[in-house]
Parts: C-alpha cells; structure tokens; sequence
C-alpha cells in the first residue's frame, strides 16, 4: 500500500495514477472527504488529513510500504517560517508512528543553501524529517514549468510576458510536473536503504526569452520577454495582496544570482522527458477551456 499527499494536485495526482497504473493499492491522503470520492471511484482506499494534525497523518500513514509526502506551498509565509516549523513536527511525529518501509518527500531544488528565501520552508522540513530511521528520499525537482501558467494570458494578450526572472538569456533548472510525479512513484517502489537526495529538472535548461519563442510558436504571434525591475517588486507583490514578500524576492534572487541551484550541479541532476513547448500547448489549451 502506497500512502499518497497532494493527490487532489498535479503531482500527488500523477504520484497515483502511475502507481494504479502499475496496479499498485494506493491510499488517497485528503483534506476534504468530497474530494476524495474521485479517488474512491478509481479503486483507491481514502484517508483524512490535515497536514499540521499528526494523529490523521499517522493513521493515514499506518501499515504502508511507502509514503509521498507533499506539502500545499505557502507563497507568503511569515517571519521565520513557523507554519513549516509546525508541519515538520507533525510529519516526523507521523512517520515515526506510523513507520512505513520507504517515504519520498517532495523537496525543492536549493533545499541545501544557506541563504533564507521561500524555499527555506522545505529546509527546515527536510531537517525535520533527516533523523527518521526509515528510508528517506528527498526528491528535489527545478522550477516548476507550469509556472508559465500566469504567462498565457499577457503573452496572448499584449505579446509581452513580465518576467521575474532575470537576464533574459539566463538558463534557468526547469521541469513539468508529470516527470517530477513519474519519478516520485518510481523511487517509491524501489528498495534503498537509509537517506537519499535525487536531483531532477527537463531536458535542458530554459531562459525566460526562450519561454517567450516557444510562446511565439504556439500562438502564431509576436511575444517577448520583459523584465520586472528588481527596485518594483515589492510594491509590486504587497499590492497583490502579500504580507511577507520577502522570501519570494529572496527566492528569485537566488534564481537569478545562481545560488539557488542542484547541490550537485546540472551534472549531478536526473532529467526529464518533458520539454517546454508540451507543457506550454498543455497551459494554452487549458485557457482556451476556460
């Protein structure tokens, strides 16, 4: 039996259905029962739970071989990351009790810099759950290329995408989420003992002004790439409704400045299938349904 979080979201739902694919059992770990009947509906057993209750988790958690554990993002967390503070706690509580053979955690590309940024939340998670004494993978994908999402529609509608990141030209570690949720039920199910890092972006690197071509090809129209001054940013954000836009911009600067990066290198990294224009005729035709 395969423990999945986040099975309602892009990975934890592809994390699943490769698993059934596989004719694996899976057990739905969600929030809302309403959400879980799809699940149900699928062959998977159900379970309830809240990420920062360690009782729900633990009984989620009970008698499975693996667990992939996914923690809903917090774009405006505050000041020192308290709620991950609580949610590492409560993870390594679960685990503990609940002692499933393997567990895949899903981390973040940076996990390891000194710097603080937002992605400092999956440090402190990662800390939490390095003492446990199963075996323990934390899976460190690239930039999500599903980012791109917010670029559909200025690049269809004026042909110039804001970018935050920045040069223009700078590649930057990017991947799709279904790669990330094919690899996470892969390691799921492979035997390995004691703590292991994996490293995973897509077939190459992409620079903003190369997301802006691919645009241009999809759309059949002119779209180009703008830079968002870094001296804008946080008006920008706190106008957007942010209390805390510090660690975002701290995020991006590490993109951009290239501390944020795989511990071990673009050598050290898995790579992906899934290349960028996919993922973008993917987003485009979800706007076009909506």
């Amino acid at each position: 039996m395969y423990a999945i979080m986040g099975v309602t979201g892009q990975i934890g739902g592809v994390v699943a259905r490769t698993l059934l694919a596989a004719r694996q059992p899976v057990r739905a770990v969600v929030r809302d029962a309403g959400k879980g009947q799809a699940w149900a509906d699928r062959g998977c057993e159900v379970a309830l739970a809240t990420i920062e209750d360690a009782v729900s988790l633990a009984a989620a958690f009970q008698g499975t071989e693996g667990v992939f554990v996914l923690v809903p993002p917090n774009f405006d967390p505050r000041p020192e990351f308290p709620e991950a503070q609580a949610i590492g706690v409560a993870l390594r509580s679960a685990l503990e009790a609940a002692r499933p053979d393997r567990v895949v955690y899903l981390s973040t590309i940076g996990a390891q810099a000194g710097q603080p940024n937002l992605l400092s939340q999956h440090t402190i998670i990662e800390r939490a759950l390095g003492g446990l004494s199963g075996s323990t993978t934390f899976l460190r994908p690239a930039w999500f290329m599903e980012n791109c999402r917010w670029d559909v529609a200025p690049a269809r509608e004026q042909g110039v995408i804001p970018s935050f990141l920045q040069p223009l030209d700078k590649p930057v570690p990017m991947v799709a989420t279904t790669d990330i949720g094919k690899l996470a039920a892969a390691l799921l199910q492979e035997p390995w003992s004691g703590h292991r890092v994996v490293e995973l972006e897509g077939p190459q690197r992409v620079a903003p002004n190369e997301i802006a071509a691919a645009f241009t090809r999809l759309l059949g129209k002119s779209v180009r790439m703008e830079a968002v001054s870094r001296e804008s940013w946080e008006a920008l954000f706190r106008s957007q409704g942010m209390k805390n836009p510090l660690p975002r911009m701290q995020m991006l600067d590490g993109f951009n400045e290239g501390w944020i990066e795989f511990e071990n290198g673009d050598a050290g990294s898995r790579k992906g299938s899934v290349d960028l224009d996919v993922v973008l005729r993917e987003l485009i035709e979800e706007s076009d349904a909506h």
